[in-house]
């Protein structure tokens, strides 16, 4: 996997094989540039959510990672609470989702979209 933006550090993300497969099939039909991009935003049940969004290009300040032809972009806020996360897709038979599995995190909500600091 790479990783690479201006001055900030990757701070260990990373991305599962399983979620840069759907992330590529995600964009496979979107413009060139397109990319997943991963915030953390105040709200939810538990204090800060998880945001994904599909955005035509990078920032320049973003934090970028790049795996097998999939890209992921996270702004340098939002890196802060997700160092040493890893970022994976799940698919059983509850249903899929992308799930972030964040070491920051003290507490989180049953959804798995909220979680507390």
């Amino acid at each position: 996997m790479t990783a690479h933006a201006t001055d900030i550090a990757p701070r260990n993300v990373t991305v599962t094989d399983a979620c840069a497969a759907r992330v590529a099939k995600i964009v496979e039909g979107e413009s060139e540039n397109t990319v997943l991009r991963i915030s953390v935003e105040g709200g939810g049940c538990s204090g800060f959510s998880y945001k994904f969004d599909l955005v035509p290009a990078a920032e320049d300040d973003d934090v970028v990672l790049e795996k097998n032809g999939a890209t992921l972009v996270i702004d340098p806020i939002s890196m802060v609470y997700l160092a040493g996360s890893e970022i994976d897709f799940v698919d059983d038979l509850i249903g899929q989702s992308f799930q972030i599995r964040n070491p920051n995190a003290v507490a989180s909500c049953g959804c798995g979209t909220s979680f507390s600091v």
